[in-house]
């Protein structure tokens, strides 16, 4: 399994766009195969921040995602172009 999460800032005029783009994308990305979890989320005292859980079956899966028109469409067109910062914590699961 591939797990991870991304934390974006955005500046607050970008703010209801990056949501409706996560929004967007969320909807899609579940409809993958190789997804297993995609939970965006806005962080509560920080309403620029939104942070994404992810989780695909394996790297190919990932692969199919990164390689999806919907992440073209939001991820890079929307939210890689809106952000201010971006990072990325990849997980390992203890269970």
């Amino acid at each position: 399994m591939v797990s991870f999460v991304i934390r974006y800032r955005f500046a607050s005029e970008d703010r209801a766009e990056a949501v409706e783009a996560a929004r967007q994308l969320a909807i899609a990305s579940r409809q993958e195969p190789g997804n297993i979890v995609y939970s965006p989320n806005q962080v509560e005292d920080d309403p620029d921040s939104l942070l994404i859980l992810e989780q695909y079956a394996d790297e190919k899966a990932l692969a199919a995602h990164r390689a999806s028109e919907h992440f073209k469409k939001y991820a890079i067109g929307v939210l890689a172009q809106k952000m201010k910062e971006r990072a990325v914590e990849n997980l390992v699961s203890l269970a």
